[in-house]
């Protein structure tokens, strides 16, 4: 079990490291794109979900032409604007359409255009890679992640009297190791359920061969008998839209108050059009779980046959794993948790160099694995900092920012593996870590000439949850350098010191 557990940690775990570290910057996705939009203010004008969401469909039939389907996603505490999403079946014109609309009034909002947090939430599950690529790998990881786990917990004898042992002022290996040990049982629970929960949701990429077999591979036909599909009538002649407030108000009545926070609306303009409004995601456990469809010309509601306990229990799990239920305390608890598993796994990567290199590990191997570790786990953190610099630096009407973000953010980890690669006598720890330091505490200042310069609309509590966010991850990578540049000296000293002192 020792052996899996550290050759397993080892070859999945710069890959896991970068899916825990994005992963749990992602519980705050919505408050990441509004500060990276900072143009956009919350209104007391976008109260009433009928007028804005009339306002979006106005914008849509604008612009539909040969659309396929439409999704409106509404405003809510966490979210200030209006996101509209168009699909085209053909045609020469863009297939995919994507806007920020003022809720109000429906007009494409003044924003700059910026992936926002979706970019940390794509890669966190897919690495930004084409096709389905990057999530086969993750899933991957996430297997070698629940046997590393697993392994863990079997190997060690002392689980939870390591968990009241943290001796920070101790050897530089029994520190790390402390680290590690406190990090893993600290946030087990959490660590569990989210590898498992992450796994279940893209279950039928990783396993499709039932659906081969009992299905003919129609996952359509999976999807629209277990109820989460939406087929619509083959029917192609014009009828108009039934008005989609009293749908709204429908909606409300059955989920007993609360609200719609999505309405996808399929083959918009025809007599088989289908209109579907699920639940806000913060008003439910289980991800996209309760729904409600109607006839998209005349507003009648359509039967729908409760979901299996299969359905529930997958969909909650989903919800498990993306949190969007949870409010401000519980999403700032689950980010801790997210942390403490990077640290582990990050201190599993140190620990696992250190001790090959006092099994006399061939020097080349060892340079690799060092050099490594630091481009992952100190430089991903700074490509992330890079990308929130490339946010204010680029100019807002920039026509190329939009893809000047992760350029910015890729370019930097490339330039960080590069630095670290460099013939120097130490691997550059804490360098590389000041430089983190530096990155993340400055950024409350580009804030601060943001706001002079009028691009931000009004200094909320986002904003400032940001930058107290920021400066608290600098001060922790500046005590990580400190940390080790004492370490450093006390070697340092005690290698000058004659043998013969030692003796007794």
């Amino acid at each position: 079990m020792l052996w899996l557990h550290g050759w397993a940690g080892l070859l999945a775990g710069w890959l896991l490291y970068a899916i825990f570290l994005t992963g749990s910057a992602t519980y705050f996705r919505s408050e990441i794109s509004h500060w990276m939009r900072p143009e956009l203010s919350f209104s007391a004008d976008t109260k009433d979900d009928a007028q804005i969401a009339d306002a979006a469909l106005r914008r849509l039939r604008a612009i539909g032409g040969d659309a396929e389907r439409w999704r409106v996603t509404l405003p809510n505490a966490r979210e200030p604007a209006t996101e509209i999403h168009l699909w085209r079946k053909s045609g020469k014109e863009p297939s995919f359409v994507h806007e920020w609309l003022e809720p109000a009034s429906g007009a494409p909002s003044p924003a700059r255009a910026t992936l926002g947090g979706d970019f940390l939430y794509y890669f966190h599950f897919d690495l930004q890679m084409p096709s389905i690529w990057g999530r086969l790998l993750v899933g991957l990881a996430a297997i070698v992640m629940l046997a590393t786990l697993v392994s863990g917990v079997v190997a060690h004898k002392r689980l939870f009297v390591d968990f009241f042992t943290f001796r920070p002022d101790a050897t530089r290996q029994r520190a790390w190791l402390d680290g590690h040990n406190v990090a893993g049982v600290l946030a087990l629970p959490f660590h569990l359920v989210i590898t498992y929960t992450g796994l279940v949701t893209l279950m039928f990429l990783y396993m499709p061969w039932g659906i081969h077999v009992a299905y003919q591979g129609r996952a359509q036909a999976l999807l629209a008998e277990a109820g989460l599909g939406a087929p619509t009538p083959a029917i192609s002649d014009p009828a108009p839209l039934a008005p989609i407030a009293p749908l709204l108000a429908e909606a409300r009545r059955r989920w007993a108050g609360g609200r719609a926070g999505v309405i996808d609306i399929y083959r918009p303009g025809e007599v088989g059009t289908l209109i579907e409004l699920t639940r806000d995601a913060s008003e439910t456990l289980a991800y996209r779980y309760d729904k409600l469809r109607f006839i998209g010309p005349d507003g009648r509601s359509m039967p729908q046959p409760p979901p299996s306990a299969v359905v529930t229990t997958q969909m909650t799990m989903y919800g498990l794993h993306v949190g969007r239920f949870a409010d401000a305390t519980l999403r700032a608890g689950l980010f801790i948790c997210g942390s403490a598993g990077t640290a582990m796994i990050g201190t599993g990567l140190v620990l696992w160099s250190v001790s090959a290199r006092r099994r006399e590990t061939s020097r080349m191997g060892m340079l690799l694995i060092e050099r490594l570790n630091i481009g992952v786990i100190v430089g991903l953190p700074i490509a992330v900092a890079a990308y929130f610099w490339a946010n204010r630096l680029l100019p807002s009407a920039y026509p190329g920012r939009l893809l000047g973000e992760p350029m910015m953010f890729f370019s930097t980890w490339l330039a960080v593996f590069l630095v670290s690669l460099f013939p120097w006598r130490r691997a550059p720890w804490e360098t590389m870590l000041l430089v983190a330091a530096v990155a993340f505490a400055a950024l409350p200042l580009a804030d601060a000439v943001a706001y002079r310069k009028g691009e931000i609309a009004s200094y909320d509590r986002v904003f400032l949850g940001f930058d107290v966010a920021m400066a608290v991850i600098g001060c922790t990578f500046a005590a990580i350098a400190r940390k080790l540049r004492k370490e450093r000296t006390s070697a340092k000293i005690i290698d000058q010191i004659p043998t013969r002192e030692f003796v007794p």
